[in-house]
């Protein structure tokens, strides 16, 4: 089973990554085949950073042969998908905005639909936007079809997905969450 988690923070290496890496550890230990993705470079990739809807059906023109291109085919294949974000001004960054806006084509083919997937996001601030932005790609998920899960704990209760404070490392509770959201996607995934 192939696990795919899309980093959509400017920083490969920040709190965003820590925490999709953390789950994707989790996953691997329990035998998935995992792999973190670059949204801020799959859009940079890209002819324009932003869908203007050149065409009806989308012809894929802005994204052909790029970055992003490969990006959608990996979330095709993909069996479950972990949307990463960091708090921006209250919801997740323009480039993950931009990506769930290029998949005008992704829609058509319905590609999504059906797919299970997670979101993970952190805010500067204990209470920064963190569920707000969980929210946000939620809203995003849904309007794709695809199935959302939560993070859970032992009794199967849960919330909308990981959140932490930056430094992510040094936020135990959501270090727990990660490894909550992680036996809860391989349990989804009847692993």
């Amino acid at each position: 089973m192939y696990i795919l988690a899309l980093n959509a923070s400017h920083d490969d290496n920040g709190n965003t990554a820590y925490l999709l890496n953390k789950i994707l550890s989790y996953c691997q230990g329990q035998g998935a085949e995992t792999e973190l993705v670059s949204v801020h470079a799959a859009i940079a990739d890209a002819k324009t950073p932003f869908c203007t809807a050149c065409s009806t059906p989308c012809s894929k023109a802005c994204y052909k042969g790029t970055k992003l291109e490969e990006l959608f085919e990996k979330t095709k294949k993909a069996d479950f998908i972990i949307f990463g974000s960091p708090v921006y001004f209250g919801s997740m960054t323009a480039q993950l905005k931009a990506l769930f806006d290029k998949t005008r084509a992704i829609r058509a083919e319905k590609a999504w639909l059906g797919k299970p997937v997670a979101a993970v996001t952190v805010g500067a601030s204990k209470y920064g936007g963190q569920e707000r932005t969980l929210e946000a790609i939620h809203s995003c998920a849904l309007v794709e079809g695809m199935t959302l899960l939560g993070n859970s704990n032992a009794d199967g209760m849960g919330h909308f997905g990981v959140s932490a404070q930056k430094p992510a490392k040094e936020d135990d509770y959501a270090k727990n969450c990660c490894k909550m959201l992680a036996n809860r996607i391989m349990e989804f995934l009847n692993v």
